[in-house]
């Protein structure tokens, strides 16, 4: 099963590492990842994704974050710089949710 979404979100820094960067996923599509796949994640709650951003696409995980509600994408320095992205920069992305 995959999920498409695409959403437009804030670049900022994980408040447990700030030398993490994330954007958040919206709450609505949270909600819908996490009825669709309960109980079918991998480690730390997190779900296989491939996203776009730009013309840069990429495989990684999105990760729950418990405090919000929400699952957070995170941004390596190679995709930040390829994007143009900083804190506070707003980050169009399309990603697919690959599950396990």
């Amino acid at each position: 099963m995959t999920v498409n979404i695409y959403f437009e979100a804030e670049v900022h820094l994980w408040t447990s590492n700030p030398s993490f960067y994330l954007v958040s996923l919206p709450k609505s599509d949270s909600n819908e990842i996490r009825n669709l796949f309960d109980g079918l994640t991998n480690g730390f709650g997190s779900l296989k994704v491939e996203a776009t951003i730009g013309h840069t696409t990429w495989k990684t995980s999105i990760f729950p974050n418990n405090d919000l509600g929400v699952y957070d994408l995170p941004l390596k320095a190679e995709i930040r710089k390829k994007n143009d992205l900083d804190v506070g920069s707003l980050a169009k992305v399309d990603l697919q949710v690959l599950g396990l």
